[in-house]
């Protein structure tokens, strides 16, 4: 689908969240820019987070959580490199717990995906626009 704004991609991602449930993964893919942040806002007023407002890149400390009716635990890995040791099972009591993980540049750990995850790939389709392409379940 195409969103033509940041509100757009807010309400595709608002929507995906309501069919969510405890232990999902969502894997979030695309370059710098597509929207990947956006639509975890989304994500997040879906799952009743109060604030999306202040829902934002945990760039520099990996994950960020978020008390919503389903708590949000939002990942971002764009720091993460091939030399970063990454420690598997820290990543598990979340893919596996009690929220939602929602994990930006997931590409960076596919190995340490869930055998079962959704896959969002966001990308630029022009100044405001985007791409959003949803793969899996729900």
């Amino acid at each position: 689908m195409i969103s033509n704004s940041v509100e757009e991609t807010i309400g595709i991602g608002s929507r995906l969240a309501k069919r969510l449930k405890r232990g999902d993964c969502v894997a979030l893919i695309g370059e710098l820019g597509s929207g990947k942040t956006v639509f975890t806002k989304g994500i997040a007023k879906g799952l009743g987070v109060r604030d999306v407002r202040y829902i934002n890149s945990p760039t520099f400390v990996i994950i960020k959580e978020y008390k919503g009716r389903i708590p949000l635990y939002h990942f971002d890995l764009y720091r993460v490199d091939k030399s970063t040791v990454l420690d598997s099972e820290s990543f598990e009591e979340y893919f596996y717990g009690d929220g939602v993980a929602v994990i930006e540049w997931a590409d960076k750990i596919r190995e340490l995906l869930p055998k079962k995850y959704i896959e969002v790939r966001l990308s630029v389709a022009g100044e405001s626009k985007r791409r959003i392409e949803i793969y899996g379940r729900p």
